[in-house]
């Protein structure tokens, strides 16, 4: 059993805010998970969704923000489980933050300005008969029209980026800033990113290697008005050790540091993916 280490706000969350849509269905989200192809199925063991999902209380019926919702690995997920009384909402990185990354070709970021229609065909694809209601906006800009509407907000490897960029655009503020005014009170926000153990440099744990340490996380989800509510560790993997000139794409399913090299690859191979924290907080 993953140990679970609750703060004192544990019961009233439970009580109260997003509770309110429903508990967890266990059946039901297993159903889903069951159904999705086996390269999808592959990464659970590394990725955890159902306890994961369970863990931040998400359940049939609620409203749901997903941010950076990339290919759709968990927007596959959950717009099925959610259901057709349920709402899921993708939220993307502003699109000022993309020419930052220094890789992105003209074409690529010229298509980001129609991400907002983009993700929502696709998602309504993914959703099926008895899907959830689909929409979605750009952080730094949500409709004034959705504050107070989410029961849950769910960043899953996304706030590295976002901390990496903070100084050039204030972009994480922003986006907590969204995930604080969508929220409805007694609202969720979880947390899943790459951890850095506490003794790294904090140069290095900025989110440019994708890391970020547990600390900087709940500060500044504490600074944008939030709660911490619980941890667990059902995403954390002990073997995921680096140094100081290492990133977290250079462990599977990226492998980008090993591509030429077969011996390195498998050795990256065995540790498997990121050392990930796993974090609950709650809009008062």
């Amino acid at each position: 059993m993953p140990r679970m280490i609750f703060a004192s706000m544990v019961l009233f969350t439970l009580l109260s805010g997003s509770a309110e849509a429903g508990a967890p269905d266990t059946e039901k989200l297993e159903s889903v998970l069951a159904a999705r192809p086996a390269d999808m199925q592959a990464r659970d063991a590394w990725r955890h969704p159902r306890q994961t999902l369970e863990f931040f209380g998400v359940a049939p019926g609620m409203t749901v923000v997903e941010a950076l919702p990339g290919g759709g690995w968990y927007t596959k997920v959950l717009a099925p489980y959610l259901g057709s009384e349920g709402k899921l909402v993708g939220a993307d990185y502003s699109q000022d933050m993309y020419p930052l990354f220094g890789f992105f070709s003209e074409e690529q970021l010229e298509k980001k300005k129609n991400w907002v229609t983009d993700f929502t065909v696709d998602a309504v694809e993914w959703s099926g008969e008895d899907g959830a209601h689909i929409s979605a906006f750009v952080f730094g800009s949500m409709p004034a029209n959705m504050n107070g509407t989410a029961d849950v907000v769910l960043f899953i490897r996304a706030l590295h980026n976002l901390a990496r960029f903070e100084s050039q655009g204030g972009f994480l503020t922003a986006a907590l800033q969204d995930a604080f005014n969508v929220l409805k009170s007694g609202g969720i926000v979880g947390v899943v990113q790459h951890e850095a153990r506490d003794d790294m440099p904090d140069d290095w744990a900025d989110g440019s290697r994708g890391y970020l340490k547990k600390a900087f996380v709940i500060s500044a989800m504490e600074k944008a008005g939030f709660e911490f509510v619980a941890e667990s560790d059902i995403n954390q993997n002990p073997k995921d050790q680096p140094t100081d000139q290492d990133i977290v794409w250079r462990l599977p399913p990226s492998l980008s540091t090993s591509r030429d090299n077969p011996e390195l690859k498998a050795e990256l191979e065995a540790v498997g993916e990121s050392n990930r924290m796993t974090l609950k907080f709650r809009k008062p």
